[in-house]
């Protein structure tokens, strides 16, 4: 079986995004962090259990521990006659995901953040959502630069 996945930081946010996805379906947050980890590594009955990478796991507890702060903050910056309700599944745990790194992870600039979680919105959405996440996200950055650090 190949490896579609090589660790890279881009890699392991779109194994963050299907976990989260999954947990959103229902599966426990453990769960599906390892099986979004390991769907492709893991063959045979001998298989071990792999070691999920710190960034992934920051990353789905993250969003996990903080989608009301999270679901908060996109609301304030849809459009009028827009809610969170409108929003497909998709787009609402990528944005999370992209909010969540933006806000917290110091290390990453929000602008890579940013780009990346366009990225992975163009693997697993259209266009039309890719654009209106990069809108979202965009604004969110540029309105409090200094302050999107927490």
């Amino acid at each position: 079986m190949t490896n579609s996945f090589q660790n890279s930081r881009r890699d392991l946010r779109e194994r963050a995004f299907q976990a989260l996805f999954n947990i959103e379906m229902g599966a426990e947050l453990l769960a599906a962090s390892q099986f979004a980890y390991g769907y492709d590594k893991v063959t045979g009955e001998d298989a071990q259990v792999l070691e999920l990478p710190i960034f992934l796991l920051s990353l789905v507890t993250g969003v996990n521990n903080h989608k009301e702060e999270l679901d908060n903050l996109i609301s304030t910056h849809l459009k009028k006659g827009w809610s969170l309700e409108r929003l497909t599944l998709t787009d609402k745990t990528l944005l999370r995901l992209g909010l969540f790194e933006i806000k917290y992870f110091d290390e990453t600039p929000d602008r890579v953040a940013l780009n990346e979680i366009i990225e992975v919105a163009k693997k697993y959405s259209d266009e039309t959502s890719a654009k209106f996440i990069n809108g979202l996200l965009s604004q969110y950055v540029s309105e409090a630069p200094s302050a999107n650090k927490s």
